[in-house]
């Protein structure tokens, strides 16, 4: 599995007083999270209750209406426009060309971020997801819902992001691809990155967040870090608690 040092720059994420309406829906209503390098936190909650509104700010993809988005790195604050090389983000949408196959797809997103020696990480990614070597020259629209999920997660990783945001990644993976994605995210944590994942799949995530935090109604009802993962019954118990 391919690993890395921490990517340079900010080590932890401030959001304070996040805001956004579309038009008169409140996608979120003056939320408060703070995000630390080194762990893990499963963003939970029922449909509609502003998760991926949520990551689409903390990637500066989405301005919010009011509140700021703070990324701290060795006691000062940076603008969005310096860390938006260090994100990685995996959206509903897989954010691949259909006509390109999985190996031109990274080696294209792979010069955009200047990766060094990006044919050896597109490849070391592609195993890393499990995505097999015929899969890997064919054309992207060929693709089944599992494996554009795959090459969606190694193009997230290409550039060793410092915050990585993924919005249900389980989606689509078989056992296999499952456990190959946890085994990334333990990485990822191990190699001090921030990493936010929402999630359904309590299960998969069980006994790797140490965070916590429940959205409702585009609040935050809970916000919970702990010093060691919460495993199925704590984090299944949590979630019930806080959206029945």
């Amino acid at each position: 599995m391919a690993t890395s040092a921490p990517a340079p720059g900010f080590h932890e994420v401030q959001a304070r007083g996040l805001t956004k309406l579309y038009g008169r829906h409140r996608a979120l209503g003056g939320v408060d999270l703070t995000l630390r390098a080194g762990s893990l936190c499963a963003l939970l909650g029922p449909n509609g209750a502003g998760k991926s509104t949520l990551l689409g700010i903390l990637s500066t993809l989405v301005r919010p209406t009011s509140g700021k988005v703070a990324f701290a790195a060795d006691g000062r604050e940076l603008e969005p426009r310096e860390v938006r090389a260090a994100i990685g983000v995996l959206a509903h949408e897989p954010m691949v060309y259909a006509e390109l196959s999985a190996v031109e797809n990274l080696l294209f997103f792979g010069r955009l971020y200047d990766v060094a020696d990006v044919t050896r990480r597109s490849a070391e990614l592609l195993d890393e997801v499990g995505l097999d070597a015929e899969a890997r020259v064919r054309p992207a629209r060929t693709y089944s819902r599992g494996m554009l999920q795959r090459v969606s997660l190694a193009r997230a990783l290409l550039h060793q992001p410092r915050l990585l945001l993924l919005d249900e990644p389980f989606t689509g993976l078989d056992r296999a691809g499952a456990q190959a994605l946890a085994r990334t995210l333990a990485a990822a944590k191990r190699d001090g990155r921030i990493v936010l994942v929402v999630s359904h799949d309590l299960e998969a995530i069980a006994e790797l967040c140490d965070h916590v935090v429940v959205l409702k109604r585009g609040k935050i009802v809970h916000d919970e870090p702990r010093d060691a993962p919460f495993g199925p019954a704590a984090l299944k118990q949590t979630y019930l608690r806080f959206t029945e």
